[in-house]
């Protein structure tokens, strides 16, 4: 075989390994959404609560992890505050997520984020250098009017609330853009436990500012339920690894080509949302997230043409 058949056949097994990473990920990790939603409407804790406690653990997790395995040298990065921003914005998108699941069924809230791999698809090309031609762009443009169908509906009985998703999924993807930049000098664990320092270094400042102001949704609670104690170190577990799996995929594969692998959301989401709270989407929501989903497989399909050697 000739070397840059080699060459090729190793690209191919590294996308193939961060397709497939990312799956799992995107399976696990709208279980985080459903276990908010139980605290925040069961439990009545706040979601700033609910958010913070999620990056106290991954913290609190990481540390020891990356002493042991790594050293207490790797402690800081070589881009420490990159990871920090990441954080940041990683735990401002969590708390807004939070904030709507708790009014929101989590299948209409996550089908208002679906339009974040659309949005992470025009980020790539500015940010990263990524090609994305006139095809995809309207493939953007039509996620975009697939999430205003979902949003409608939603505008009408949540209000302002149906919109952070899509500050979310904004957020989100400004978060994994830095992810693809960082994650070729910085280790995936490290990065993930600098992420947890930021979000619980923010929404620690959040919830304080929050709670000075009376917000309800920032005000920390105290659990009623003993369970509530352990679910929230399962969600701080499930944002550690879940992440990390993120984290790992982007060092494999190209973020336009990860993108509509975020759609297995929709699947847990849509699934504990029924079981545990009742929650289904309308027919007119399954219209908007079939758009979107369509949006995106469109764009994933078109990375693939444009990897034959096919022009944009």
């Amino acid at each position: 075989m000739a070397a840059g058949e080699q060459n090729a056949v190793a690209l191919g097994s590294d996308h193939a390994r961060g397709m497939a990473i990312m799956t799992i990920a995107m399976l696990i990790l709208p279980l985080m959404d459903v276990i908010g939603k139980w605290l925040a409407t069961v439990d009545q804790l706040s979601p700033g609560q609910i958010a913070l406690s999620r990056f106290a653990v991954q913290f609190a997790v990481l540390v020891p992890v990356v002493c042991i395995s790594l050293g207490v040298r790797s402690l800081r990065p070589k881009h420490f505050w990159a990871n920090m921003l990441r954080g940041a914005l990683l735990g401002l998108a969590s708390l807004f997520f939070f904030v709507a699941v708790k009014y929101m069924p989590v299948a209409d809230a996550i089908a208002v984020f679906f339009i974040e791999p659309l949005i992470l698809v025009a980020l790539s090309a500015v940010f990263l250098g990524e090609q994305v031609g006139w095809r995809r762009r309207i493939a953007v443009f039509a996620g975009f009017v697939g999430a205003l169908i979902v949003i409608q509906p939603s505008y009408a009985l949540f209000g302002p609330i149906s919109l952070l998703p899509l500050c979310t999924a904004f957020l989100f993807s400004f978060y994994l853009i830095l992810n693809k930049r960082l994650s070729i000098d910085d280790d995936p664990v490290v990065m993930q436990y600098v992420a947890g320092a930021g979000a619980t270094v923010t929404l620690g400042i959040a919830v304080l500012g929050g709670t000075w102001l009376g917000m309800q949704d920032m005000t920390p609670a105290m659990p009623h339920y003993t369970v509530s104690w352990l679910l929230l170190v399962i969600v701080g577990l499930l944002s550690a690894g879940g992440h990390l799996m993120v984290v790992q995929a982007f060092r494999y594969a190209q973020a336009s080509l990860l993108a509509p692998f975020q759609y297995f959301e929709i699947v847990t989401a849509a699934t504990f949302g029924l079981l545990l709270f009742g929650d289904f989407p309308t027919l007119s929501k399954w219209l908007g997230i079939a758009i979107i989903i369509a949006s995106g497989l469109y764009t994933f399909w078109r990375e693939r043409e444009v990897r034959s050697g096919e022009t944009d």
